[in-house]
This record gives structure tokens, sequence and C-alpha cells, in this order.
């Protein structure tokens, strides 16, 4: 079957290490995109962390979709307009926030506007990502979150802190919640039923499109339930190594342009 989406994740995907789209993607998915491919950004970021990324790839017509917060939220690039929204309750924030003291880990948690975190210190991670996605960041305590409406938390600290906190989490807490790292030094936690894998199947039936006609592009283990989901799989070749086993295609790696290689290798070829 012709693929007729394709979802790309940012990250180590679709942005080389300079944090910078390459001629050969550009055009890449310009060809796609004019072959009549709907092309979906699929990422942890929230919308403000994206807008760039569209508006530099054209993809903000009639008909464009984005994922993001890893599935939290499909929208309409065109017109902003929510497809599909599913987040975190207060009840949940709670549970989270009184994880990551546990573990000592500092936290934080994500709207459509802004980051909050109750960490009074607030951790490096927190503002690094406040600057990478376009999003102010605030310092708020756990009773000041009653009426914010979170899509996902982070915990968030150095690689190693991080690998040998994962092993503490309790396994109530992996039943319940969607647990995967997008970044060495990032742990995201969205809702069960909440995925880029989800969202996919979700957007490509909304589409009339058939999830064999899917392909899916990533590099890390949030990464893993949309390139389940999809009827290709590829993964970069800087992706996790655990990632690579469930890879139907395995492309150049993000300063390679490996993106413009996969859709020009199994999508338009």
């Amino acid at each position: 079957m012709s693929i007729k989406l394709v979802a790309i994740d940012i990250d180590g995907t679709l942005l080389n290490s300079q944090h910078e789209i390459t001629p050969e993607v550009y055009q890449a998915i310009q060809d796609a995109k004019k072959a009549g491919v709907k092309i979906v950004i699929a990422t942890g970021r929230p919308i403000s962390g994206v807008k760039r990324i569209l508006t530099e790839l054209n993809l903000l017509d009639e008909g464009d979709y984005v994922i993001t917060f890893n599935g939290g939220l499909v929208q309409e690039t065109a017109t902003g307009k929510d497809v599909f929204k599913e987040g975190l309750s207060y009840a949940d924030y709670l549970e989270l926030e009184y994880l990551a003291r546990t573990l000592k880990l500092p936290m934080h948690a994500s709207t459509k506007e802004a980051i909050f975190t109750a960490n009074r210190n607030i951790g490096k991670y927190t503002l690094y990502e406040s600057q990478l996605v376009d999003a102010p960041v605030f310092y708020r305590t756990p009773e000041e979150m009653a009426d914010k409406d979170i899509i996902k938390v982070m915990l968030v600290d150095e690689a190693e802190k991080l690998d040998a906190a994962i092993p503490q989490i309790p396994t109530a807490i992996t039943q319940r919640f969607t647990v995967a790292k997008s970044a060495p030094f990032y742990l995201e936690v969205t809702p069960k039923t909440v995925n880029k894998g989800e969202a996919i199947q979700q957007l490509s039936t909304l589409l009339g499109i058939s999830i064999e006609q899917t392909m899916a592009i990533g590099d890390q283990e949030n990464d893993r339930s949309m390139l389940e989901a999809a009827g290709v799989a590829v993964v970069m070749e800087n992706g996790s190594p655990e990632l690579k086993k469930i890879a139907t295609h395995i492309t150049k790696s993000n300063d390679e342009s490996g993106v413009a290689h996969a859709i020009r290798e199994w999508v338009l070829s």
C-alpha cells in the first residue's frame, strides 16, 4: 500500500543536532505534501514549541494537523481547533507531584499556555524546556494548581538520576499512566490512554486513511507507541537501540537528513 500519512517526531528526528531543519528535509516534506501525503508533526512539545516549525514547513493549510503533548492534544493547524484533547486530573497531578518528591526529582506540569512547577528553586531542565518550547514557566504550590488544565507532567533531571529513579516508580503508577522518556533528561507522564500511537490511529480514522497506509519516524521511547501503531515504522540511526528492534526500516541520522531519506526511499519512490 502507498503511504498517505507520515507522522514525524521533532527532537532527534526532524531537527538536526543544531535544532535546524536541513534543506534536504524541508524539500522532501514539500514534495510529499505536493504528492498528497499528509505530513503530521507528532511531538511531546506543546503547540507553542511547534508553531515556528509548522510555519517553516508550510504545514498551516486547511487539512493540516499536528499532534502535541505526546498525543494529549491533536489540532487543526490552520484554525487551532482541538480535534482531540485528554489531560490529567488534579488528583493525578497531586499523585505525580508526591511521586516526584519521593524520588527527589524536579517536576513540572504543562498546560496549553504555560509550564508550572512546585519546585521553588526551578530546575535547569524545566528552564531549558521553557526556552525550547517558547512557553513561560511559573512557580505554583500544589494547592494553586487545582484550576489548571494539565495535559502532561514531566520529571526532569540528569540522565543517570532519572535512570536510577525509574525502577523505583510503583507499578500502580505505570499501570495507570503512560510513562516514557523523550530525552535522556526527560521522563514524560500522560494518561494511560494518551500516546502518539493512539493519536495517529484516531487521526487516520478521522481522515479515512488505513493505519497500514501510515508511516511513523522517531528516535526515543515516547515514539514507540506510534512506531508500533503505524503501518511502517522508521527509526533514526541516532535512535534508541531498543527502538531499532521494532523498526521496519532504519534511516540515516538526524544530522544526515534521515527524515528526507525515509520519505524519498519509502514514500515517494
